[in-house]
């Protein structure tokens, strides 16, 4: 659990440049765990033809690299569950204006 918590606190690093809030706090990243060999992420995007979808996987990739020193990040884009705005936290929310 300390190393899934180590990594989510890693992925706060990576916002998406429209909505200016971290992937983690948006509830796009559904899973993260970190195996012997490389780092697994699944995770969605807030709508499925997102214009940024390369950007953000990018910085998925490059935040995760520079913080295990593994070079195979493993980043799974699922559309199921689809996202909705219930899946951000308190923080989030509170930021774009949903309370």
């Amino acid at each position: 659990m300390e190393q899934t918590t180590h990594l989510l606190e890693c992925l706060k690093e990576v916002y998406d440049p429209e909505l200016g809030v971290n992937i983690v706090d948006l509830g796009l990243v559904y899973e993260v765990r970190e195996e012997p060999e490389r780092v697994h992420v699944r995770m969605t995007l807030t709508t499925p033809g997102c214009p940024l979808h390369d950007t953000i996987v990018g910085a998925v990739k490059w935040v995760l690299q520079e913080n295990t020193n593994k070079t195979d990040i493993d980043v799974q884009l699922v559309w199921e569950p689809q996202w909705s705005p219930q899946l951000m936290s308190n923080e989030a929310k509170e930021m774009l204006g949903y309370f």
